[in-house]
């Protein structure tokens, strides 16, 4: 049976969000190789600081995106610590964004339902991307049903069609880039038995729920 053609439409545009992230760092590396090679020992530290620097920031994001949209980012063995550590490799990069949120303090409920985790980390980069000049990542625990992300800082906003887009309600076949995460967020949500909505408070930070 062949994809259906929303399927693959997504695929496409996933596909060049991740490599569009990734293309930066790993081009990075790429350029302190060919500096070392050209000039040896003459390169000094800062080459070689360049390349560790840029390979560290191209792992955090591809253990990110693993974690979000890879079939084991929803196992049960997956927990909270499991995305606040992922989160904290990928902003300690640009040191931007903050987490302030505990992932032993009860996130997901008693016990987070499977796929959980997989939700949560969506939900978080979705936040992420409502601060252009950084601010502050925090993870509520309201009860066991439902979860509040709240990304705060300087013009947070949702960026125009996000919420159409984590509602499902934008067509895939026209779907921009900047909306395929919160699209995706959306698909995942419903895939795993959850709903994840958004709301602009429109002073100077964004919630996002989860809910079971």
């Amino acid at each position: 049976m062949s994809a259906k053609p929303i399927d693959v439409a997504m695929l496409e545009v996933l596909a060049s969000k991740i490599c569009h992230d990734l293309i930066s760092p790993i081009g990075a590396v790429n350029n302190g190789v060919e500096l070392i090679e050209d000039m040896g020992p003459d390169a000094g530290p800062e080459a070689t600081a360049l390349i560790a620097f840029s390979a560290q920031q191209a792992s955090a994001k591809l253990q990110a995106f693993r974690m979000a949209y890879g079939i084991g980012g929803a196992d049960s063995n997956i927990k909270p610590e499991d995305v606040h550590k992922a989160i904290e490799l990928l902003i300690t990069q640009d040191k931007k964004i903050k987490q302030e949120w505990n992932p032993n303090g009860g996130i997901g409920g008693a016990t987070p339902a499977k796929g959980f985790s997989k939700i949560l980390i969506c939900a978080i980069l979705l936040g992420m991307e409502c601060l252009p000049k950084g601010g502050t990542i925090s993870v509520v625990q309201g009860s066991d049903s439902e979860t509040a992300i709240v990304a705060k800082g300087e013009n947070a906003s949702l960026r125009g069609q996000t919420e159409e887009a984590l509602g499902l309600k934008l067509d895939a076949q026209t779907l921009d880039p900047k909306y395929v995460h919160a699209m995706m967020t959306g698909l995942l949500a419903e895939r795993h038995g959850f709903k994840v909505t958004a709301k602009d408070s429109g002073q100077g930070f964004i919630s996002i729920t989860i809910r079971s």
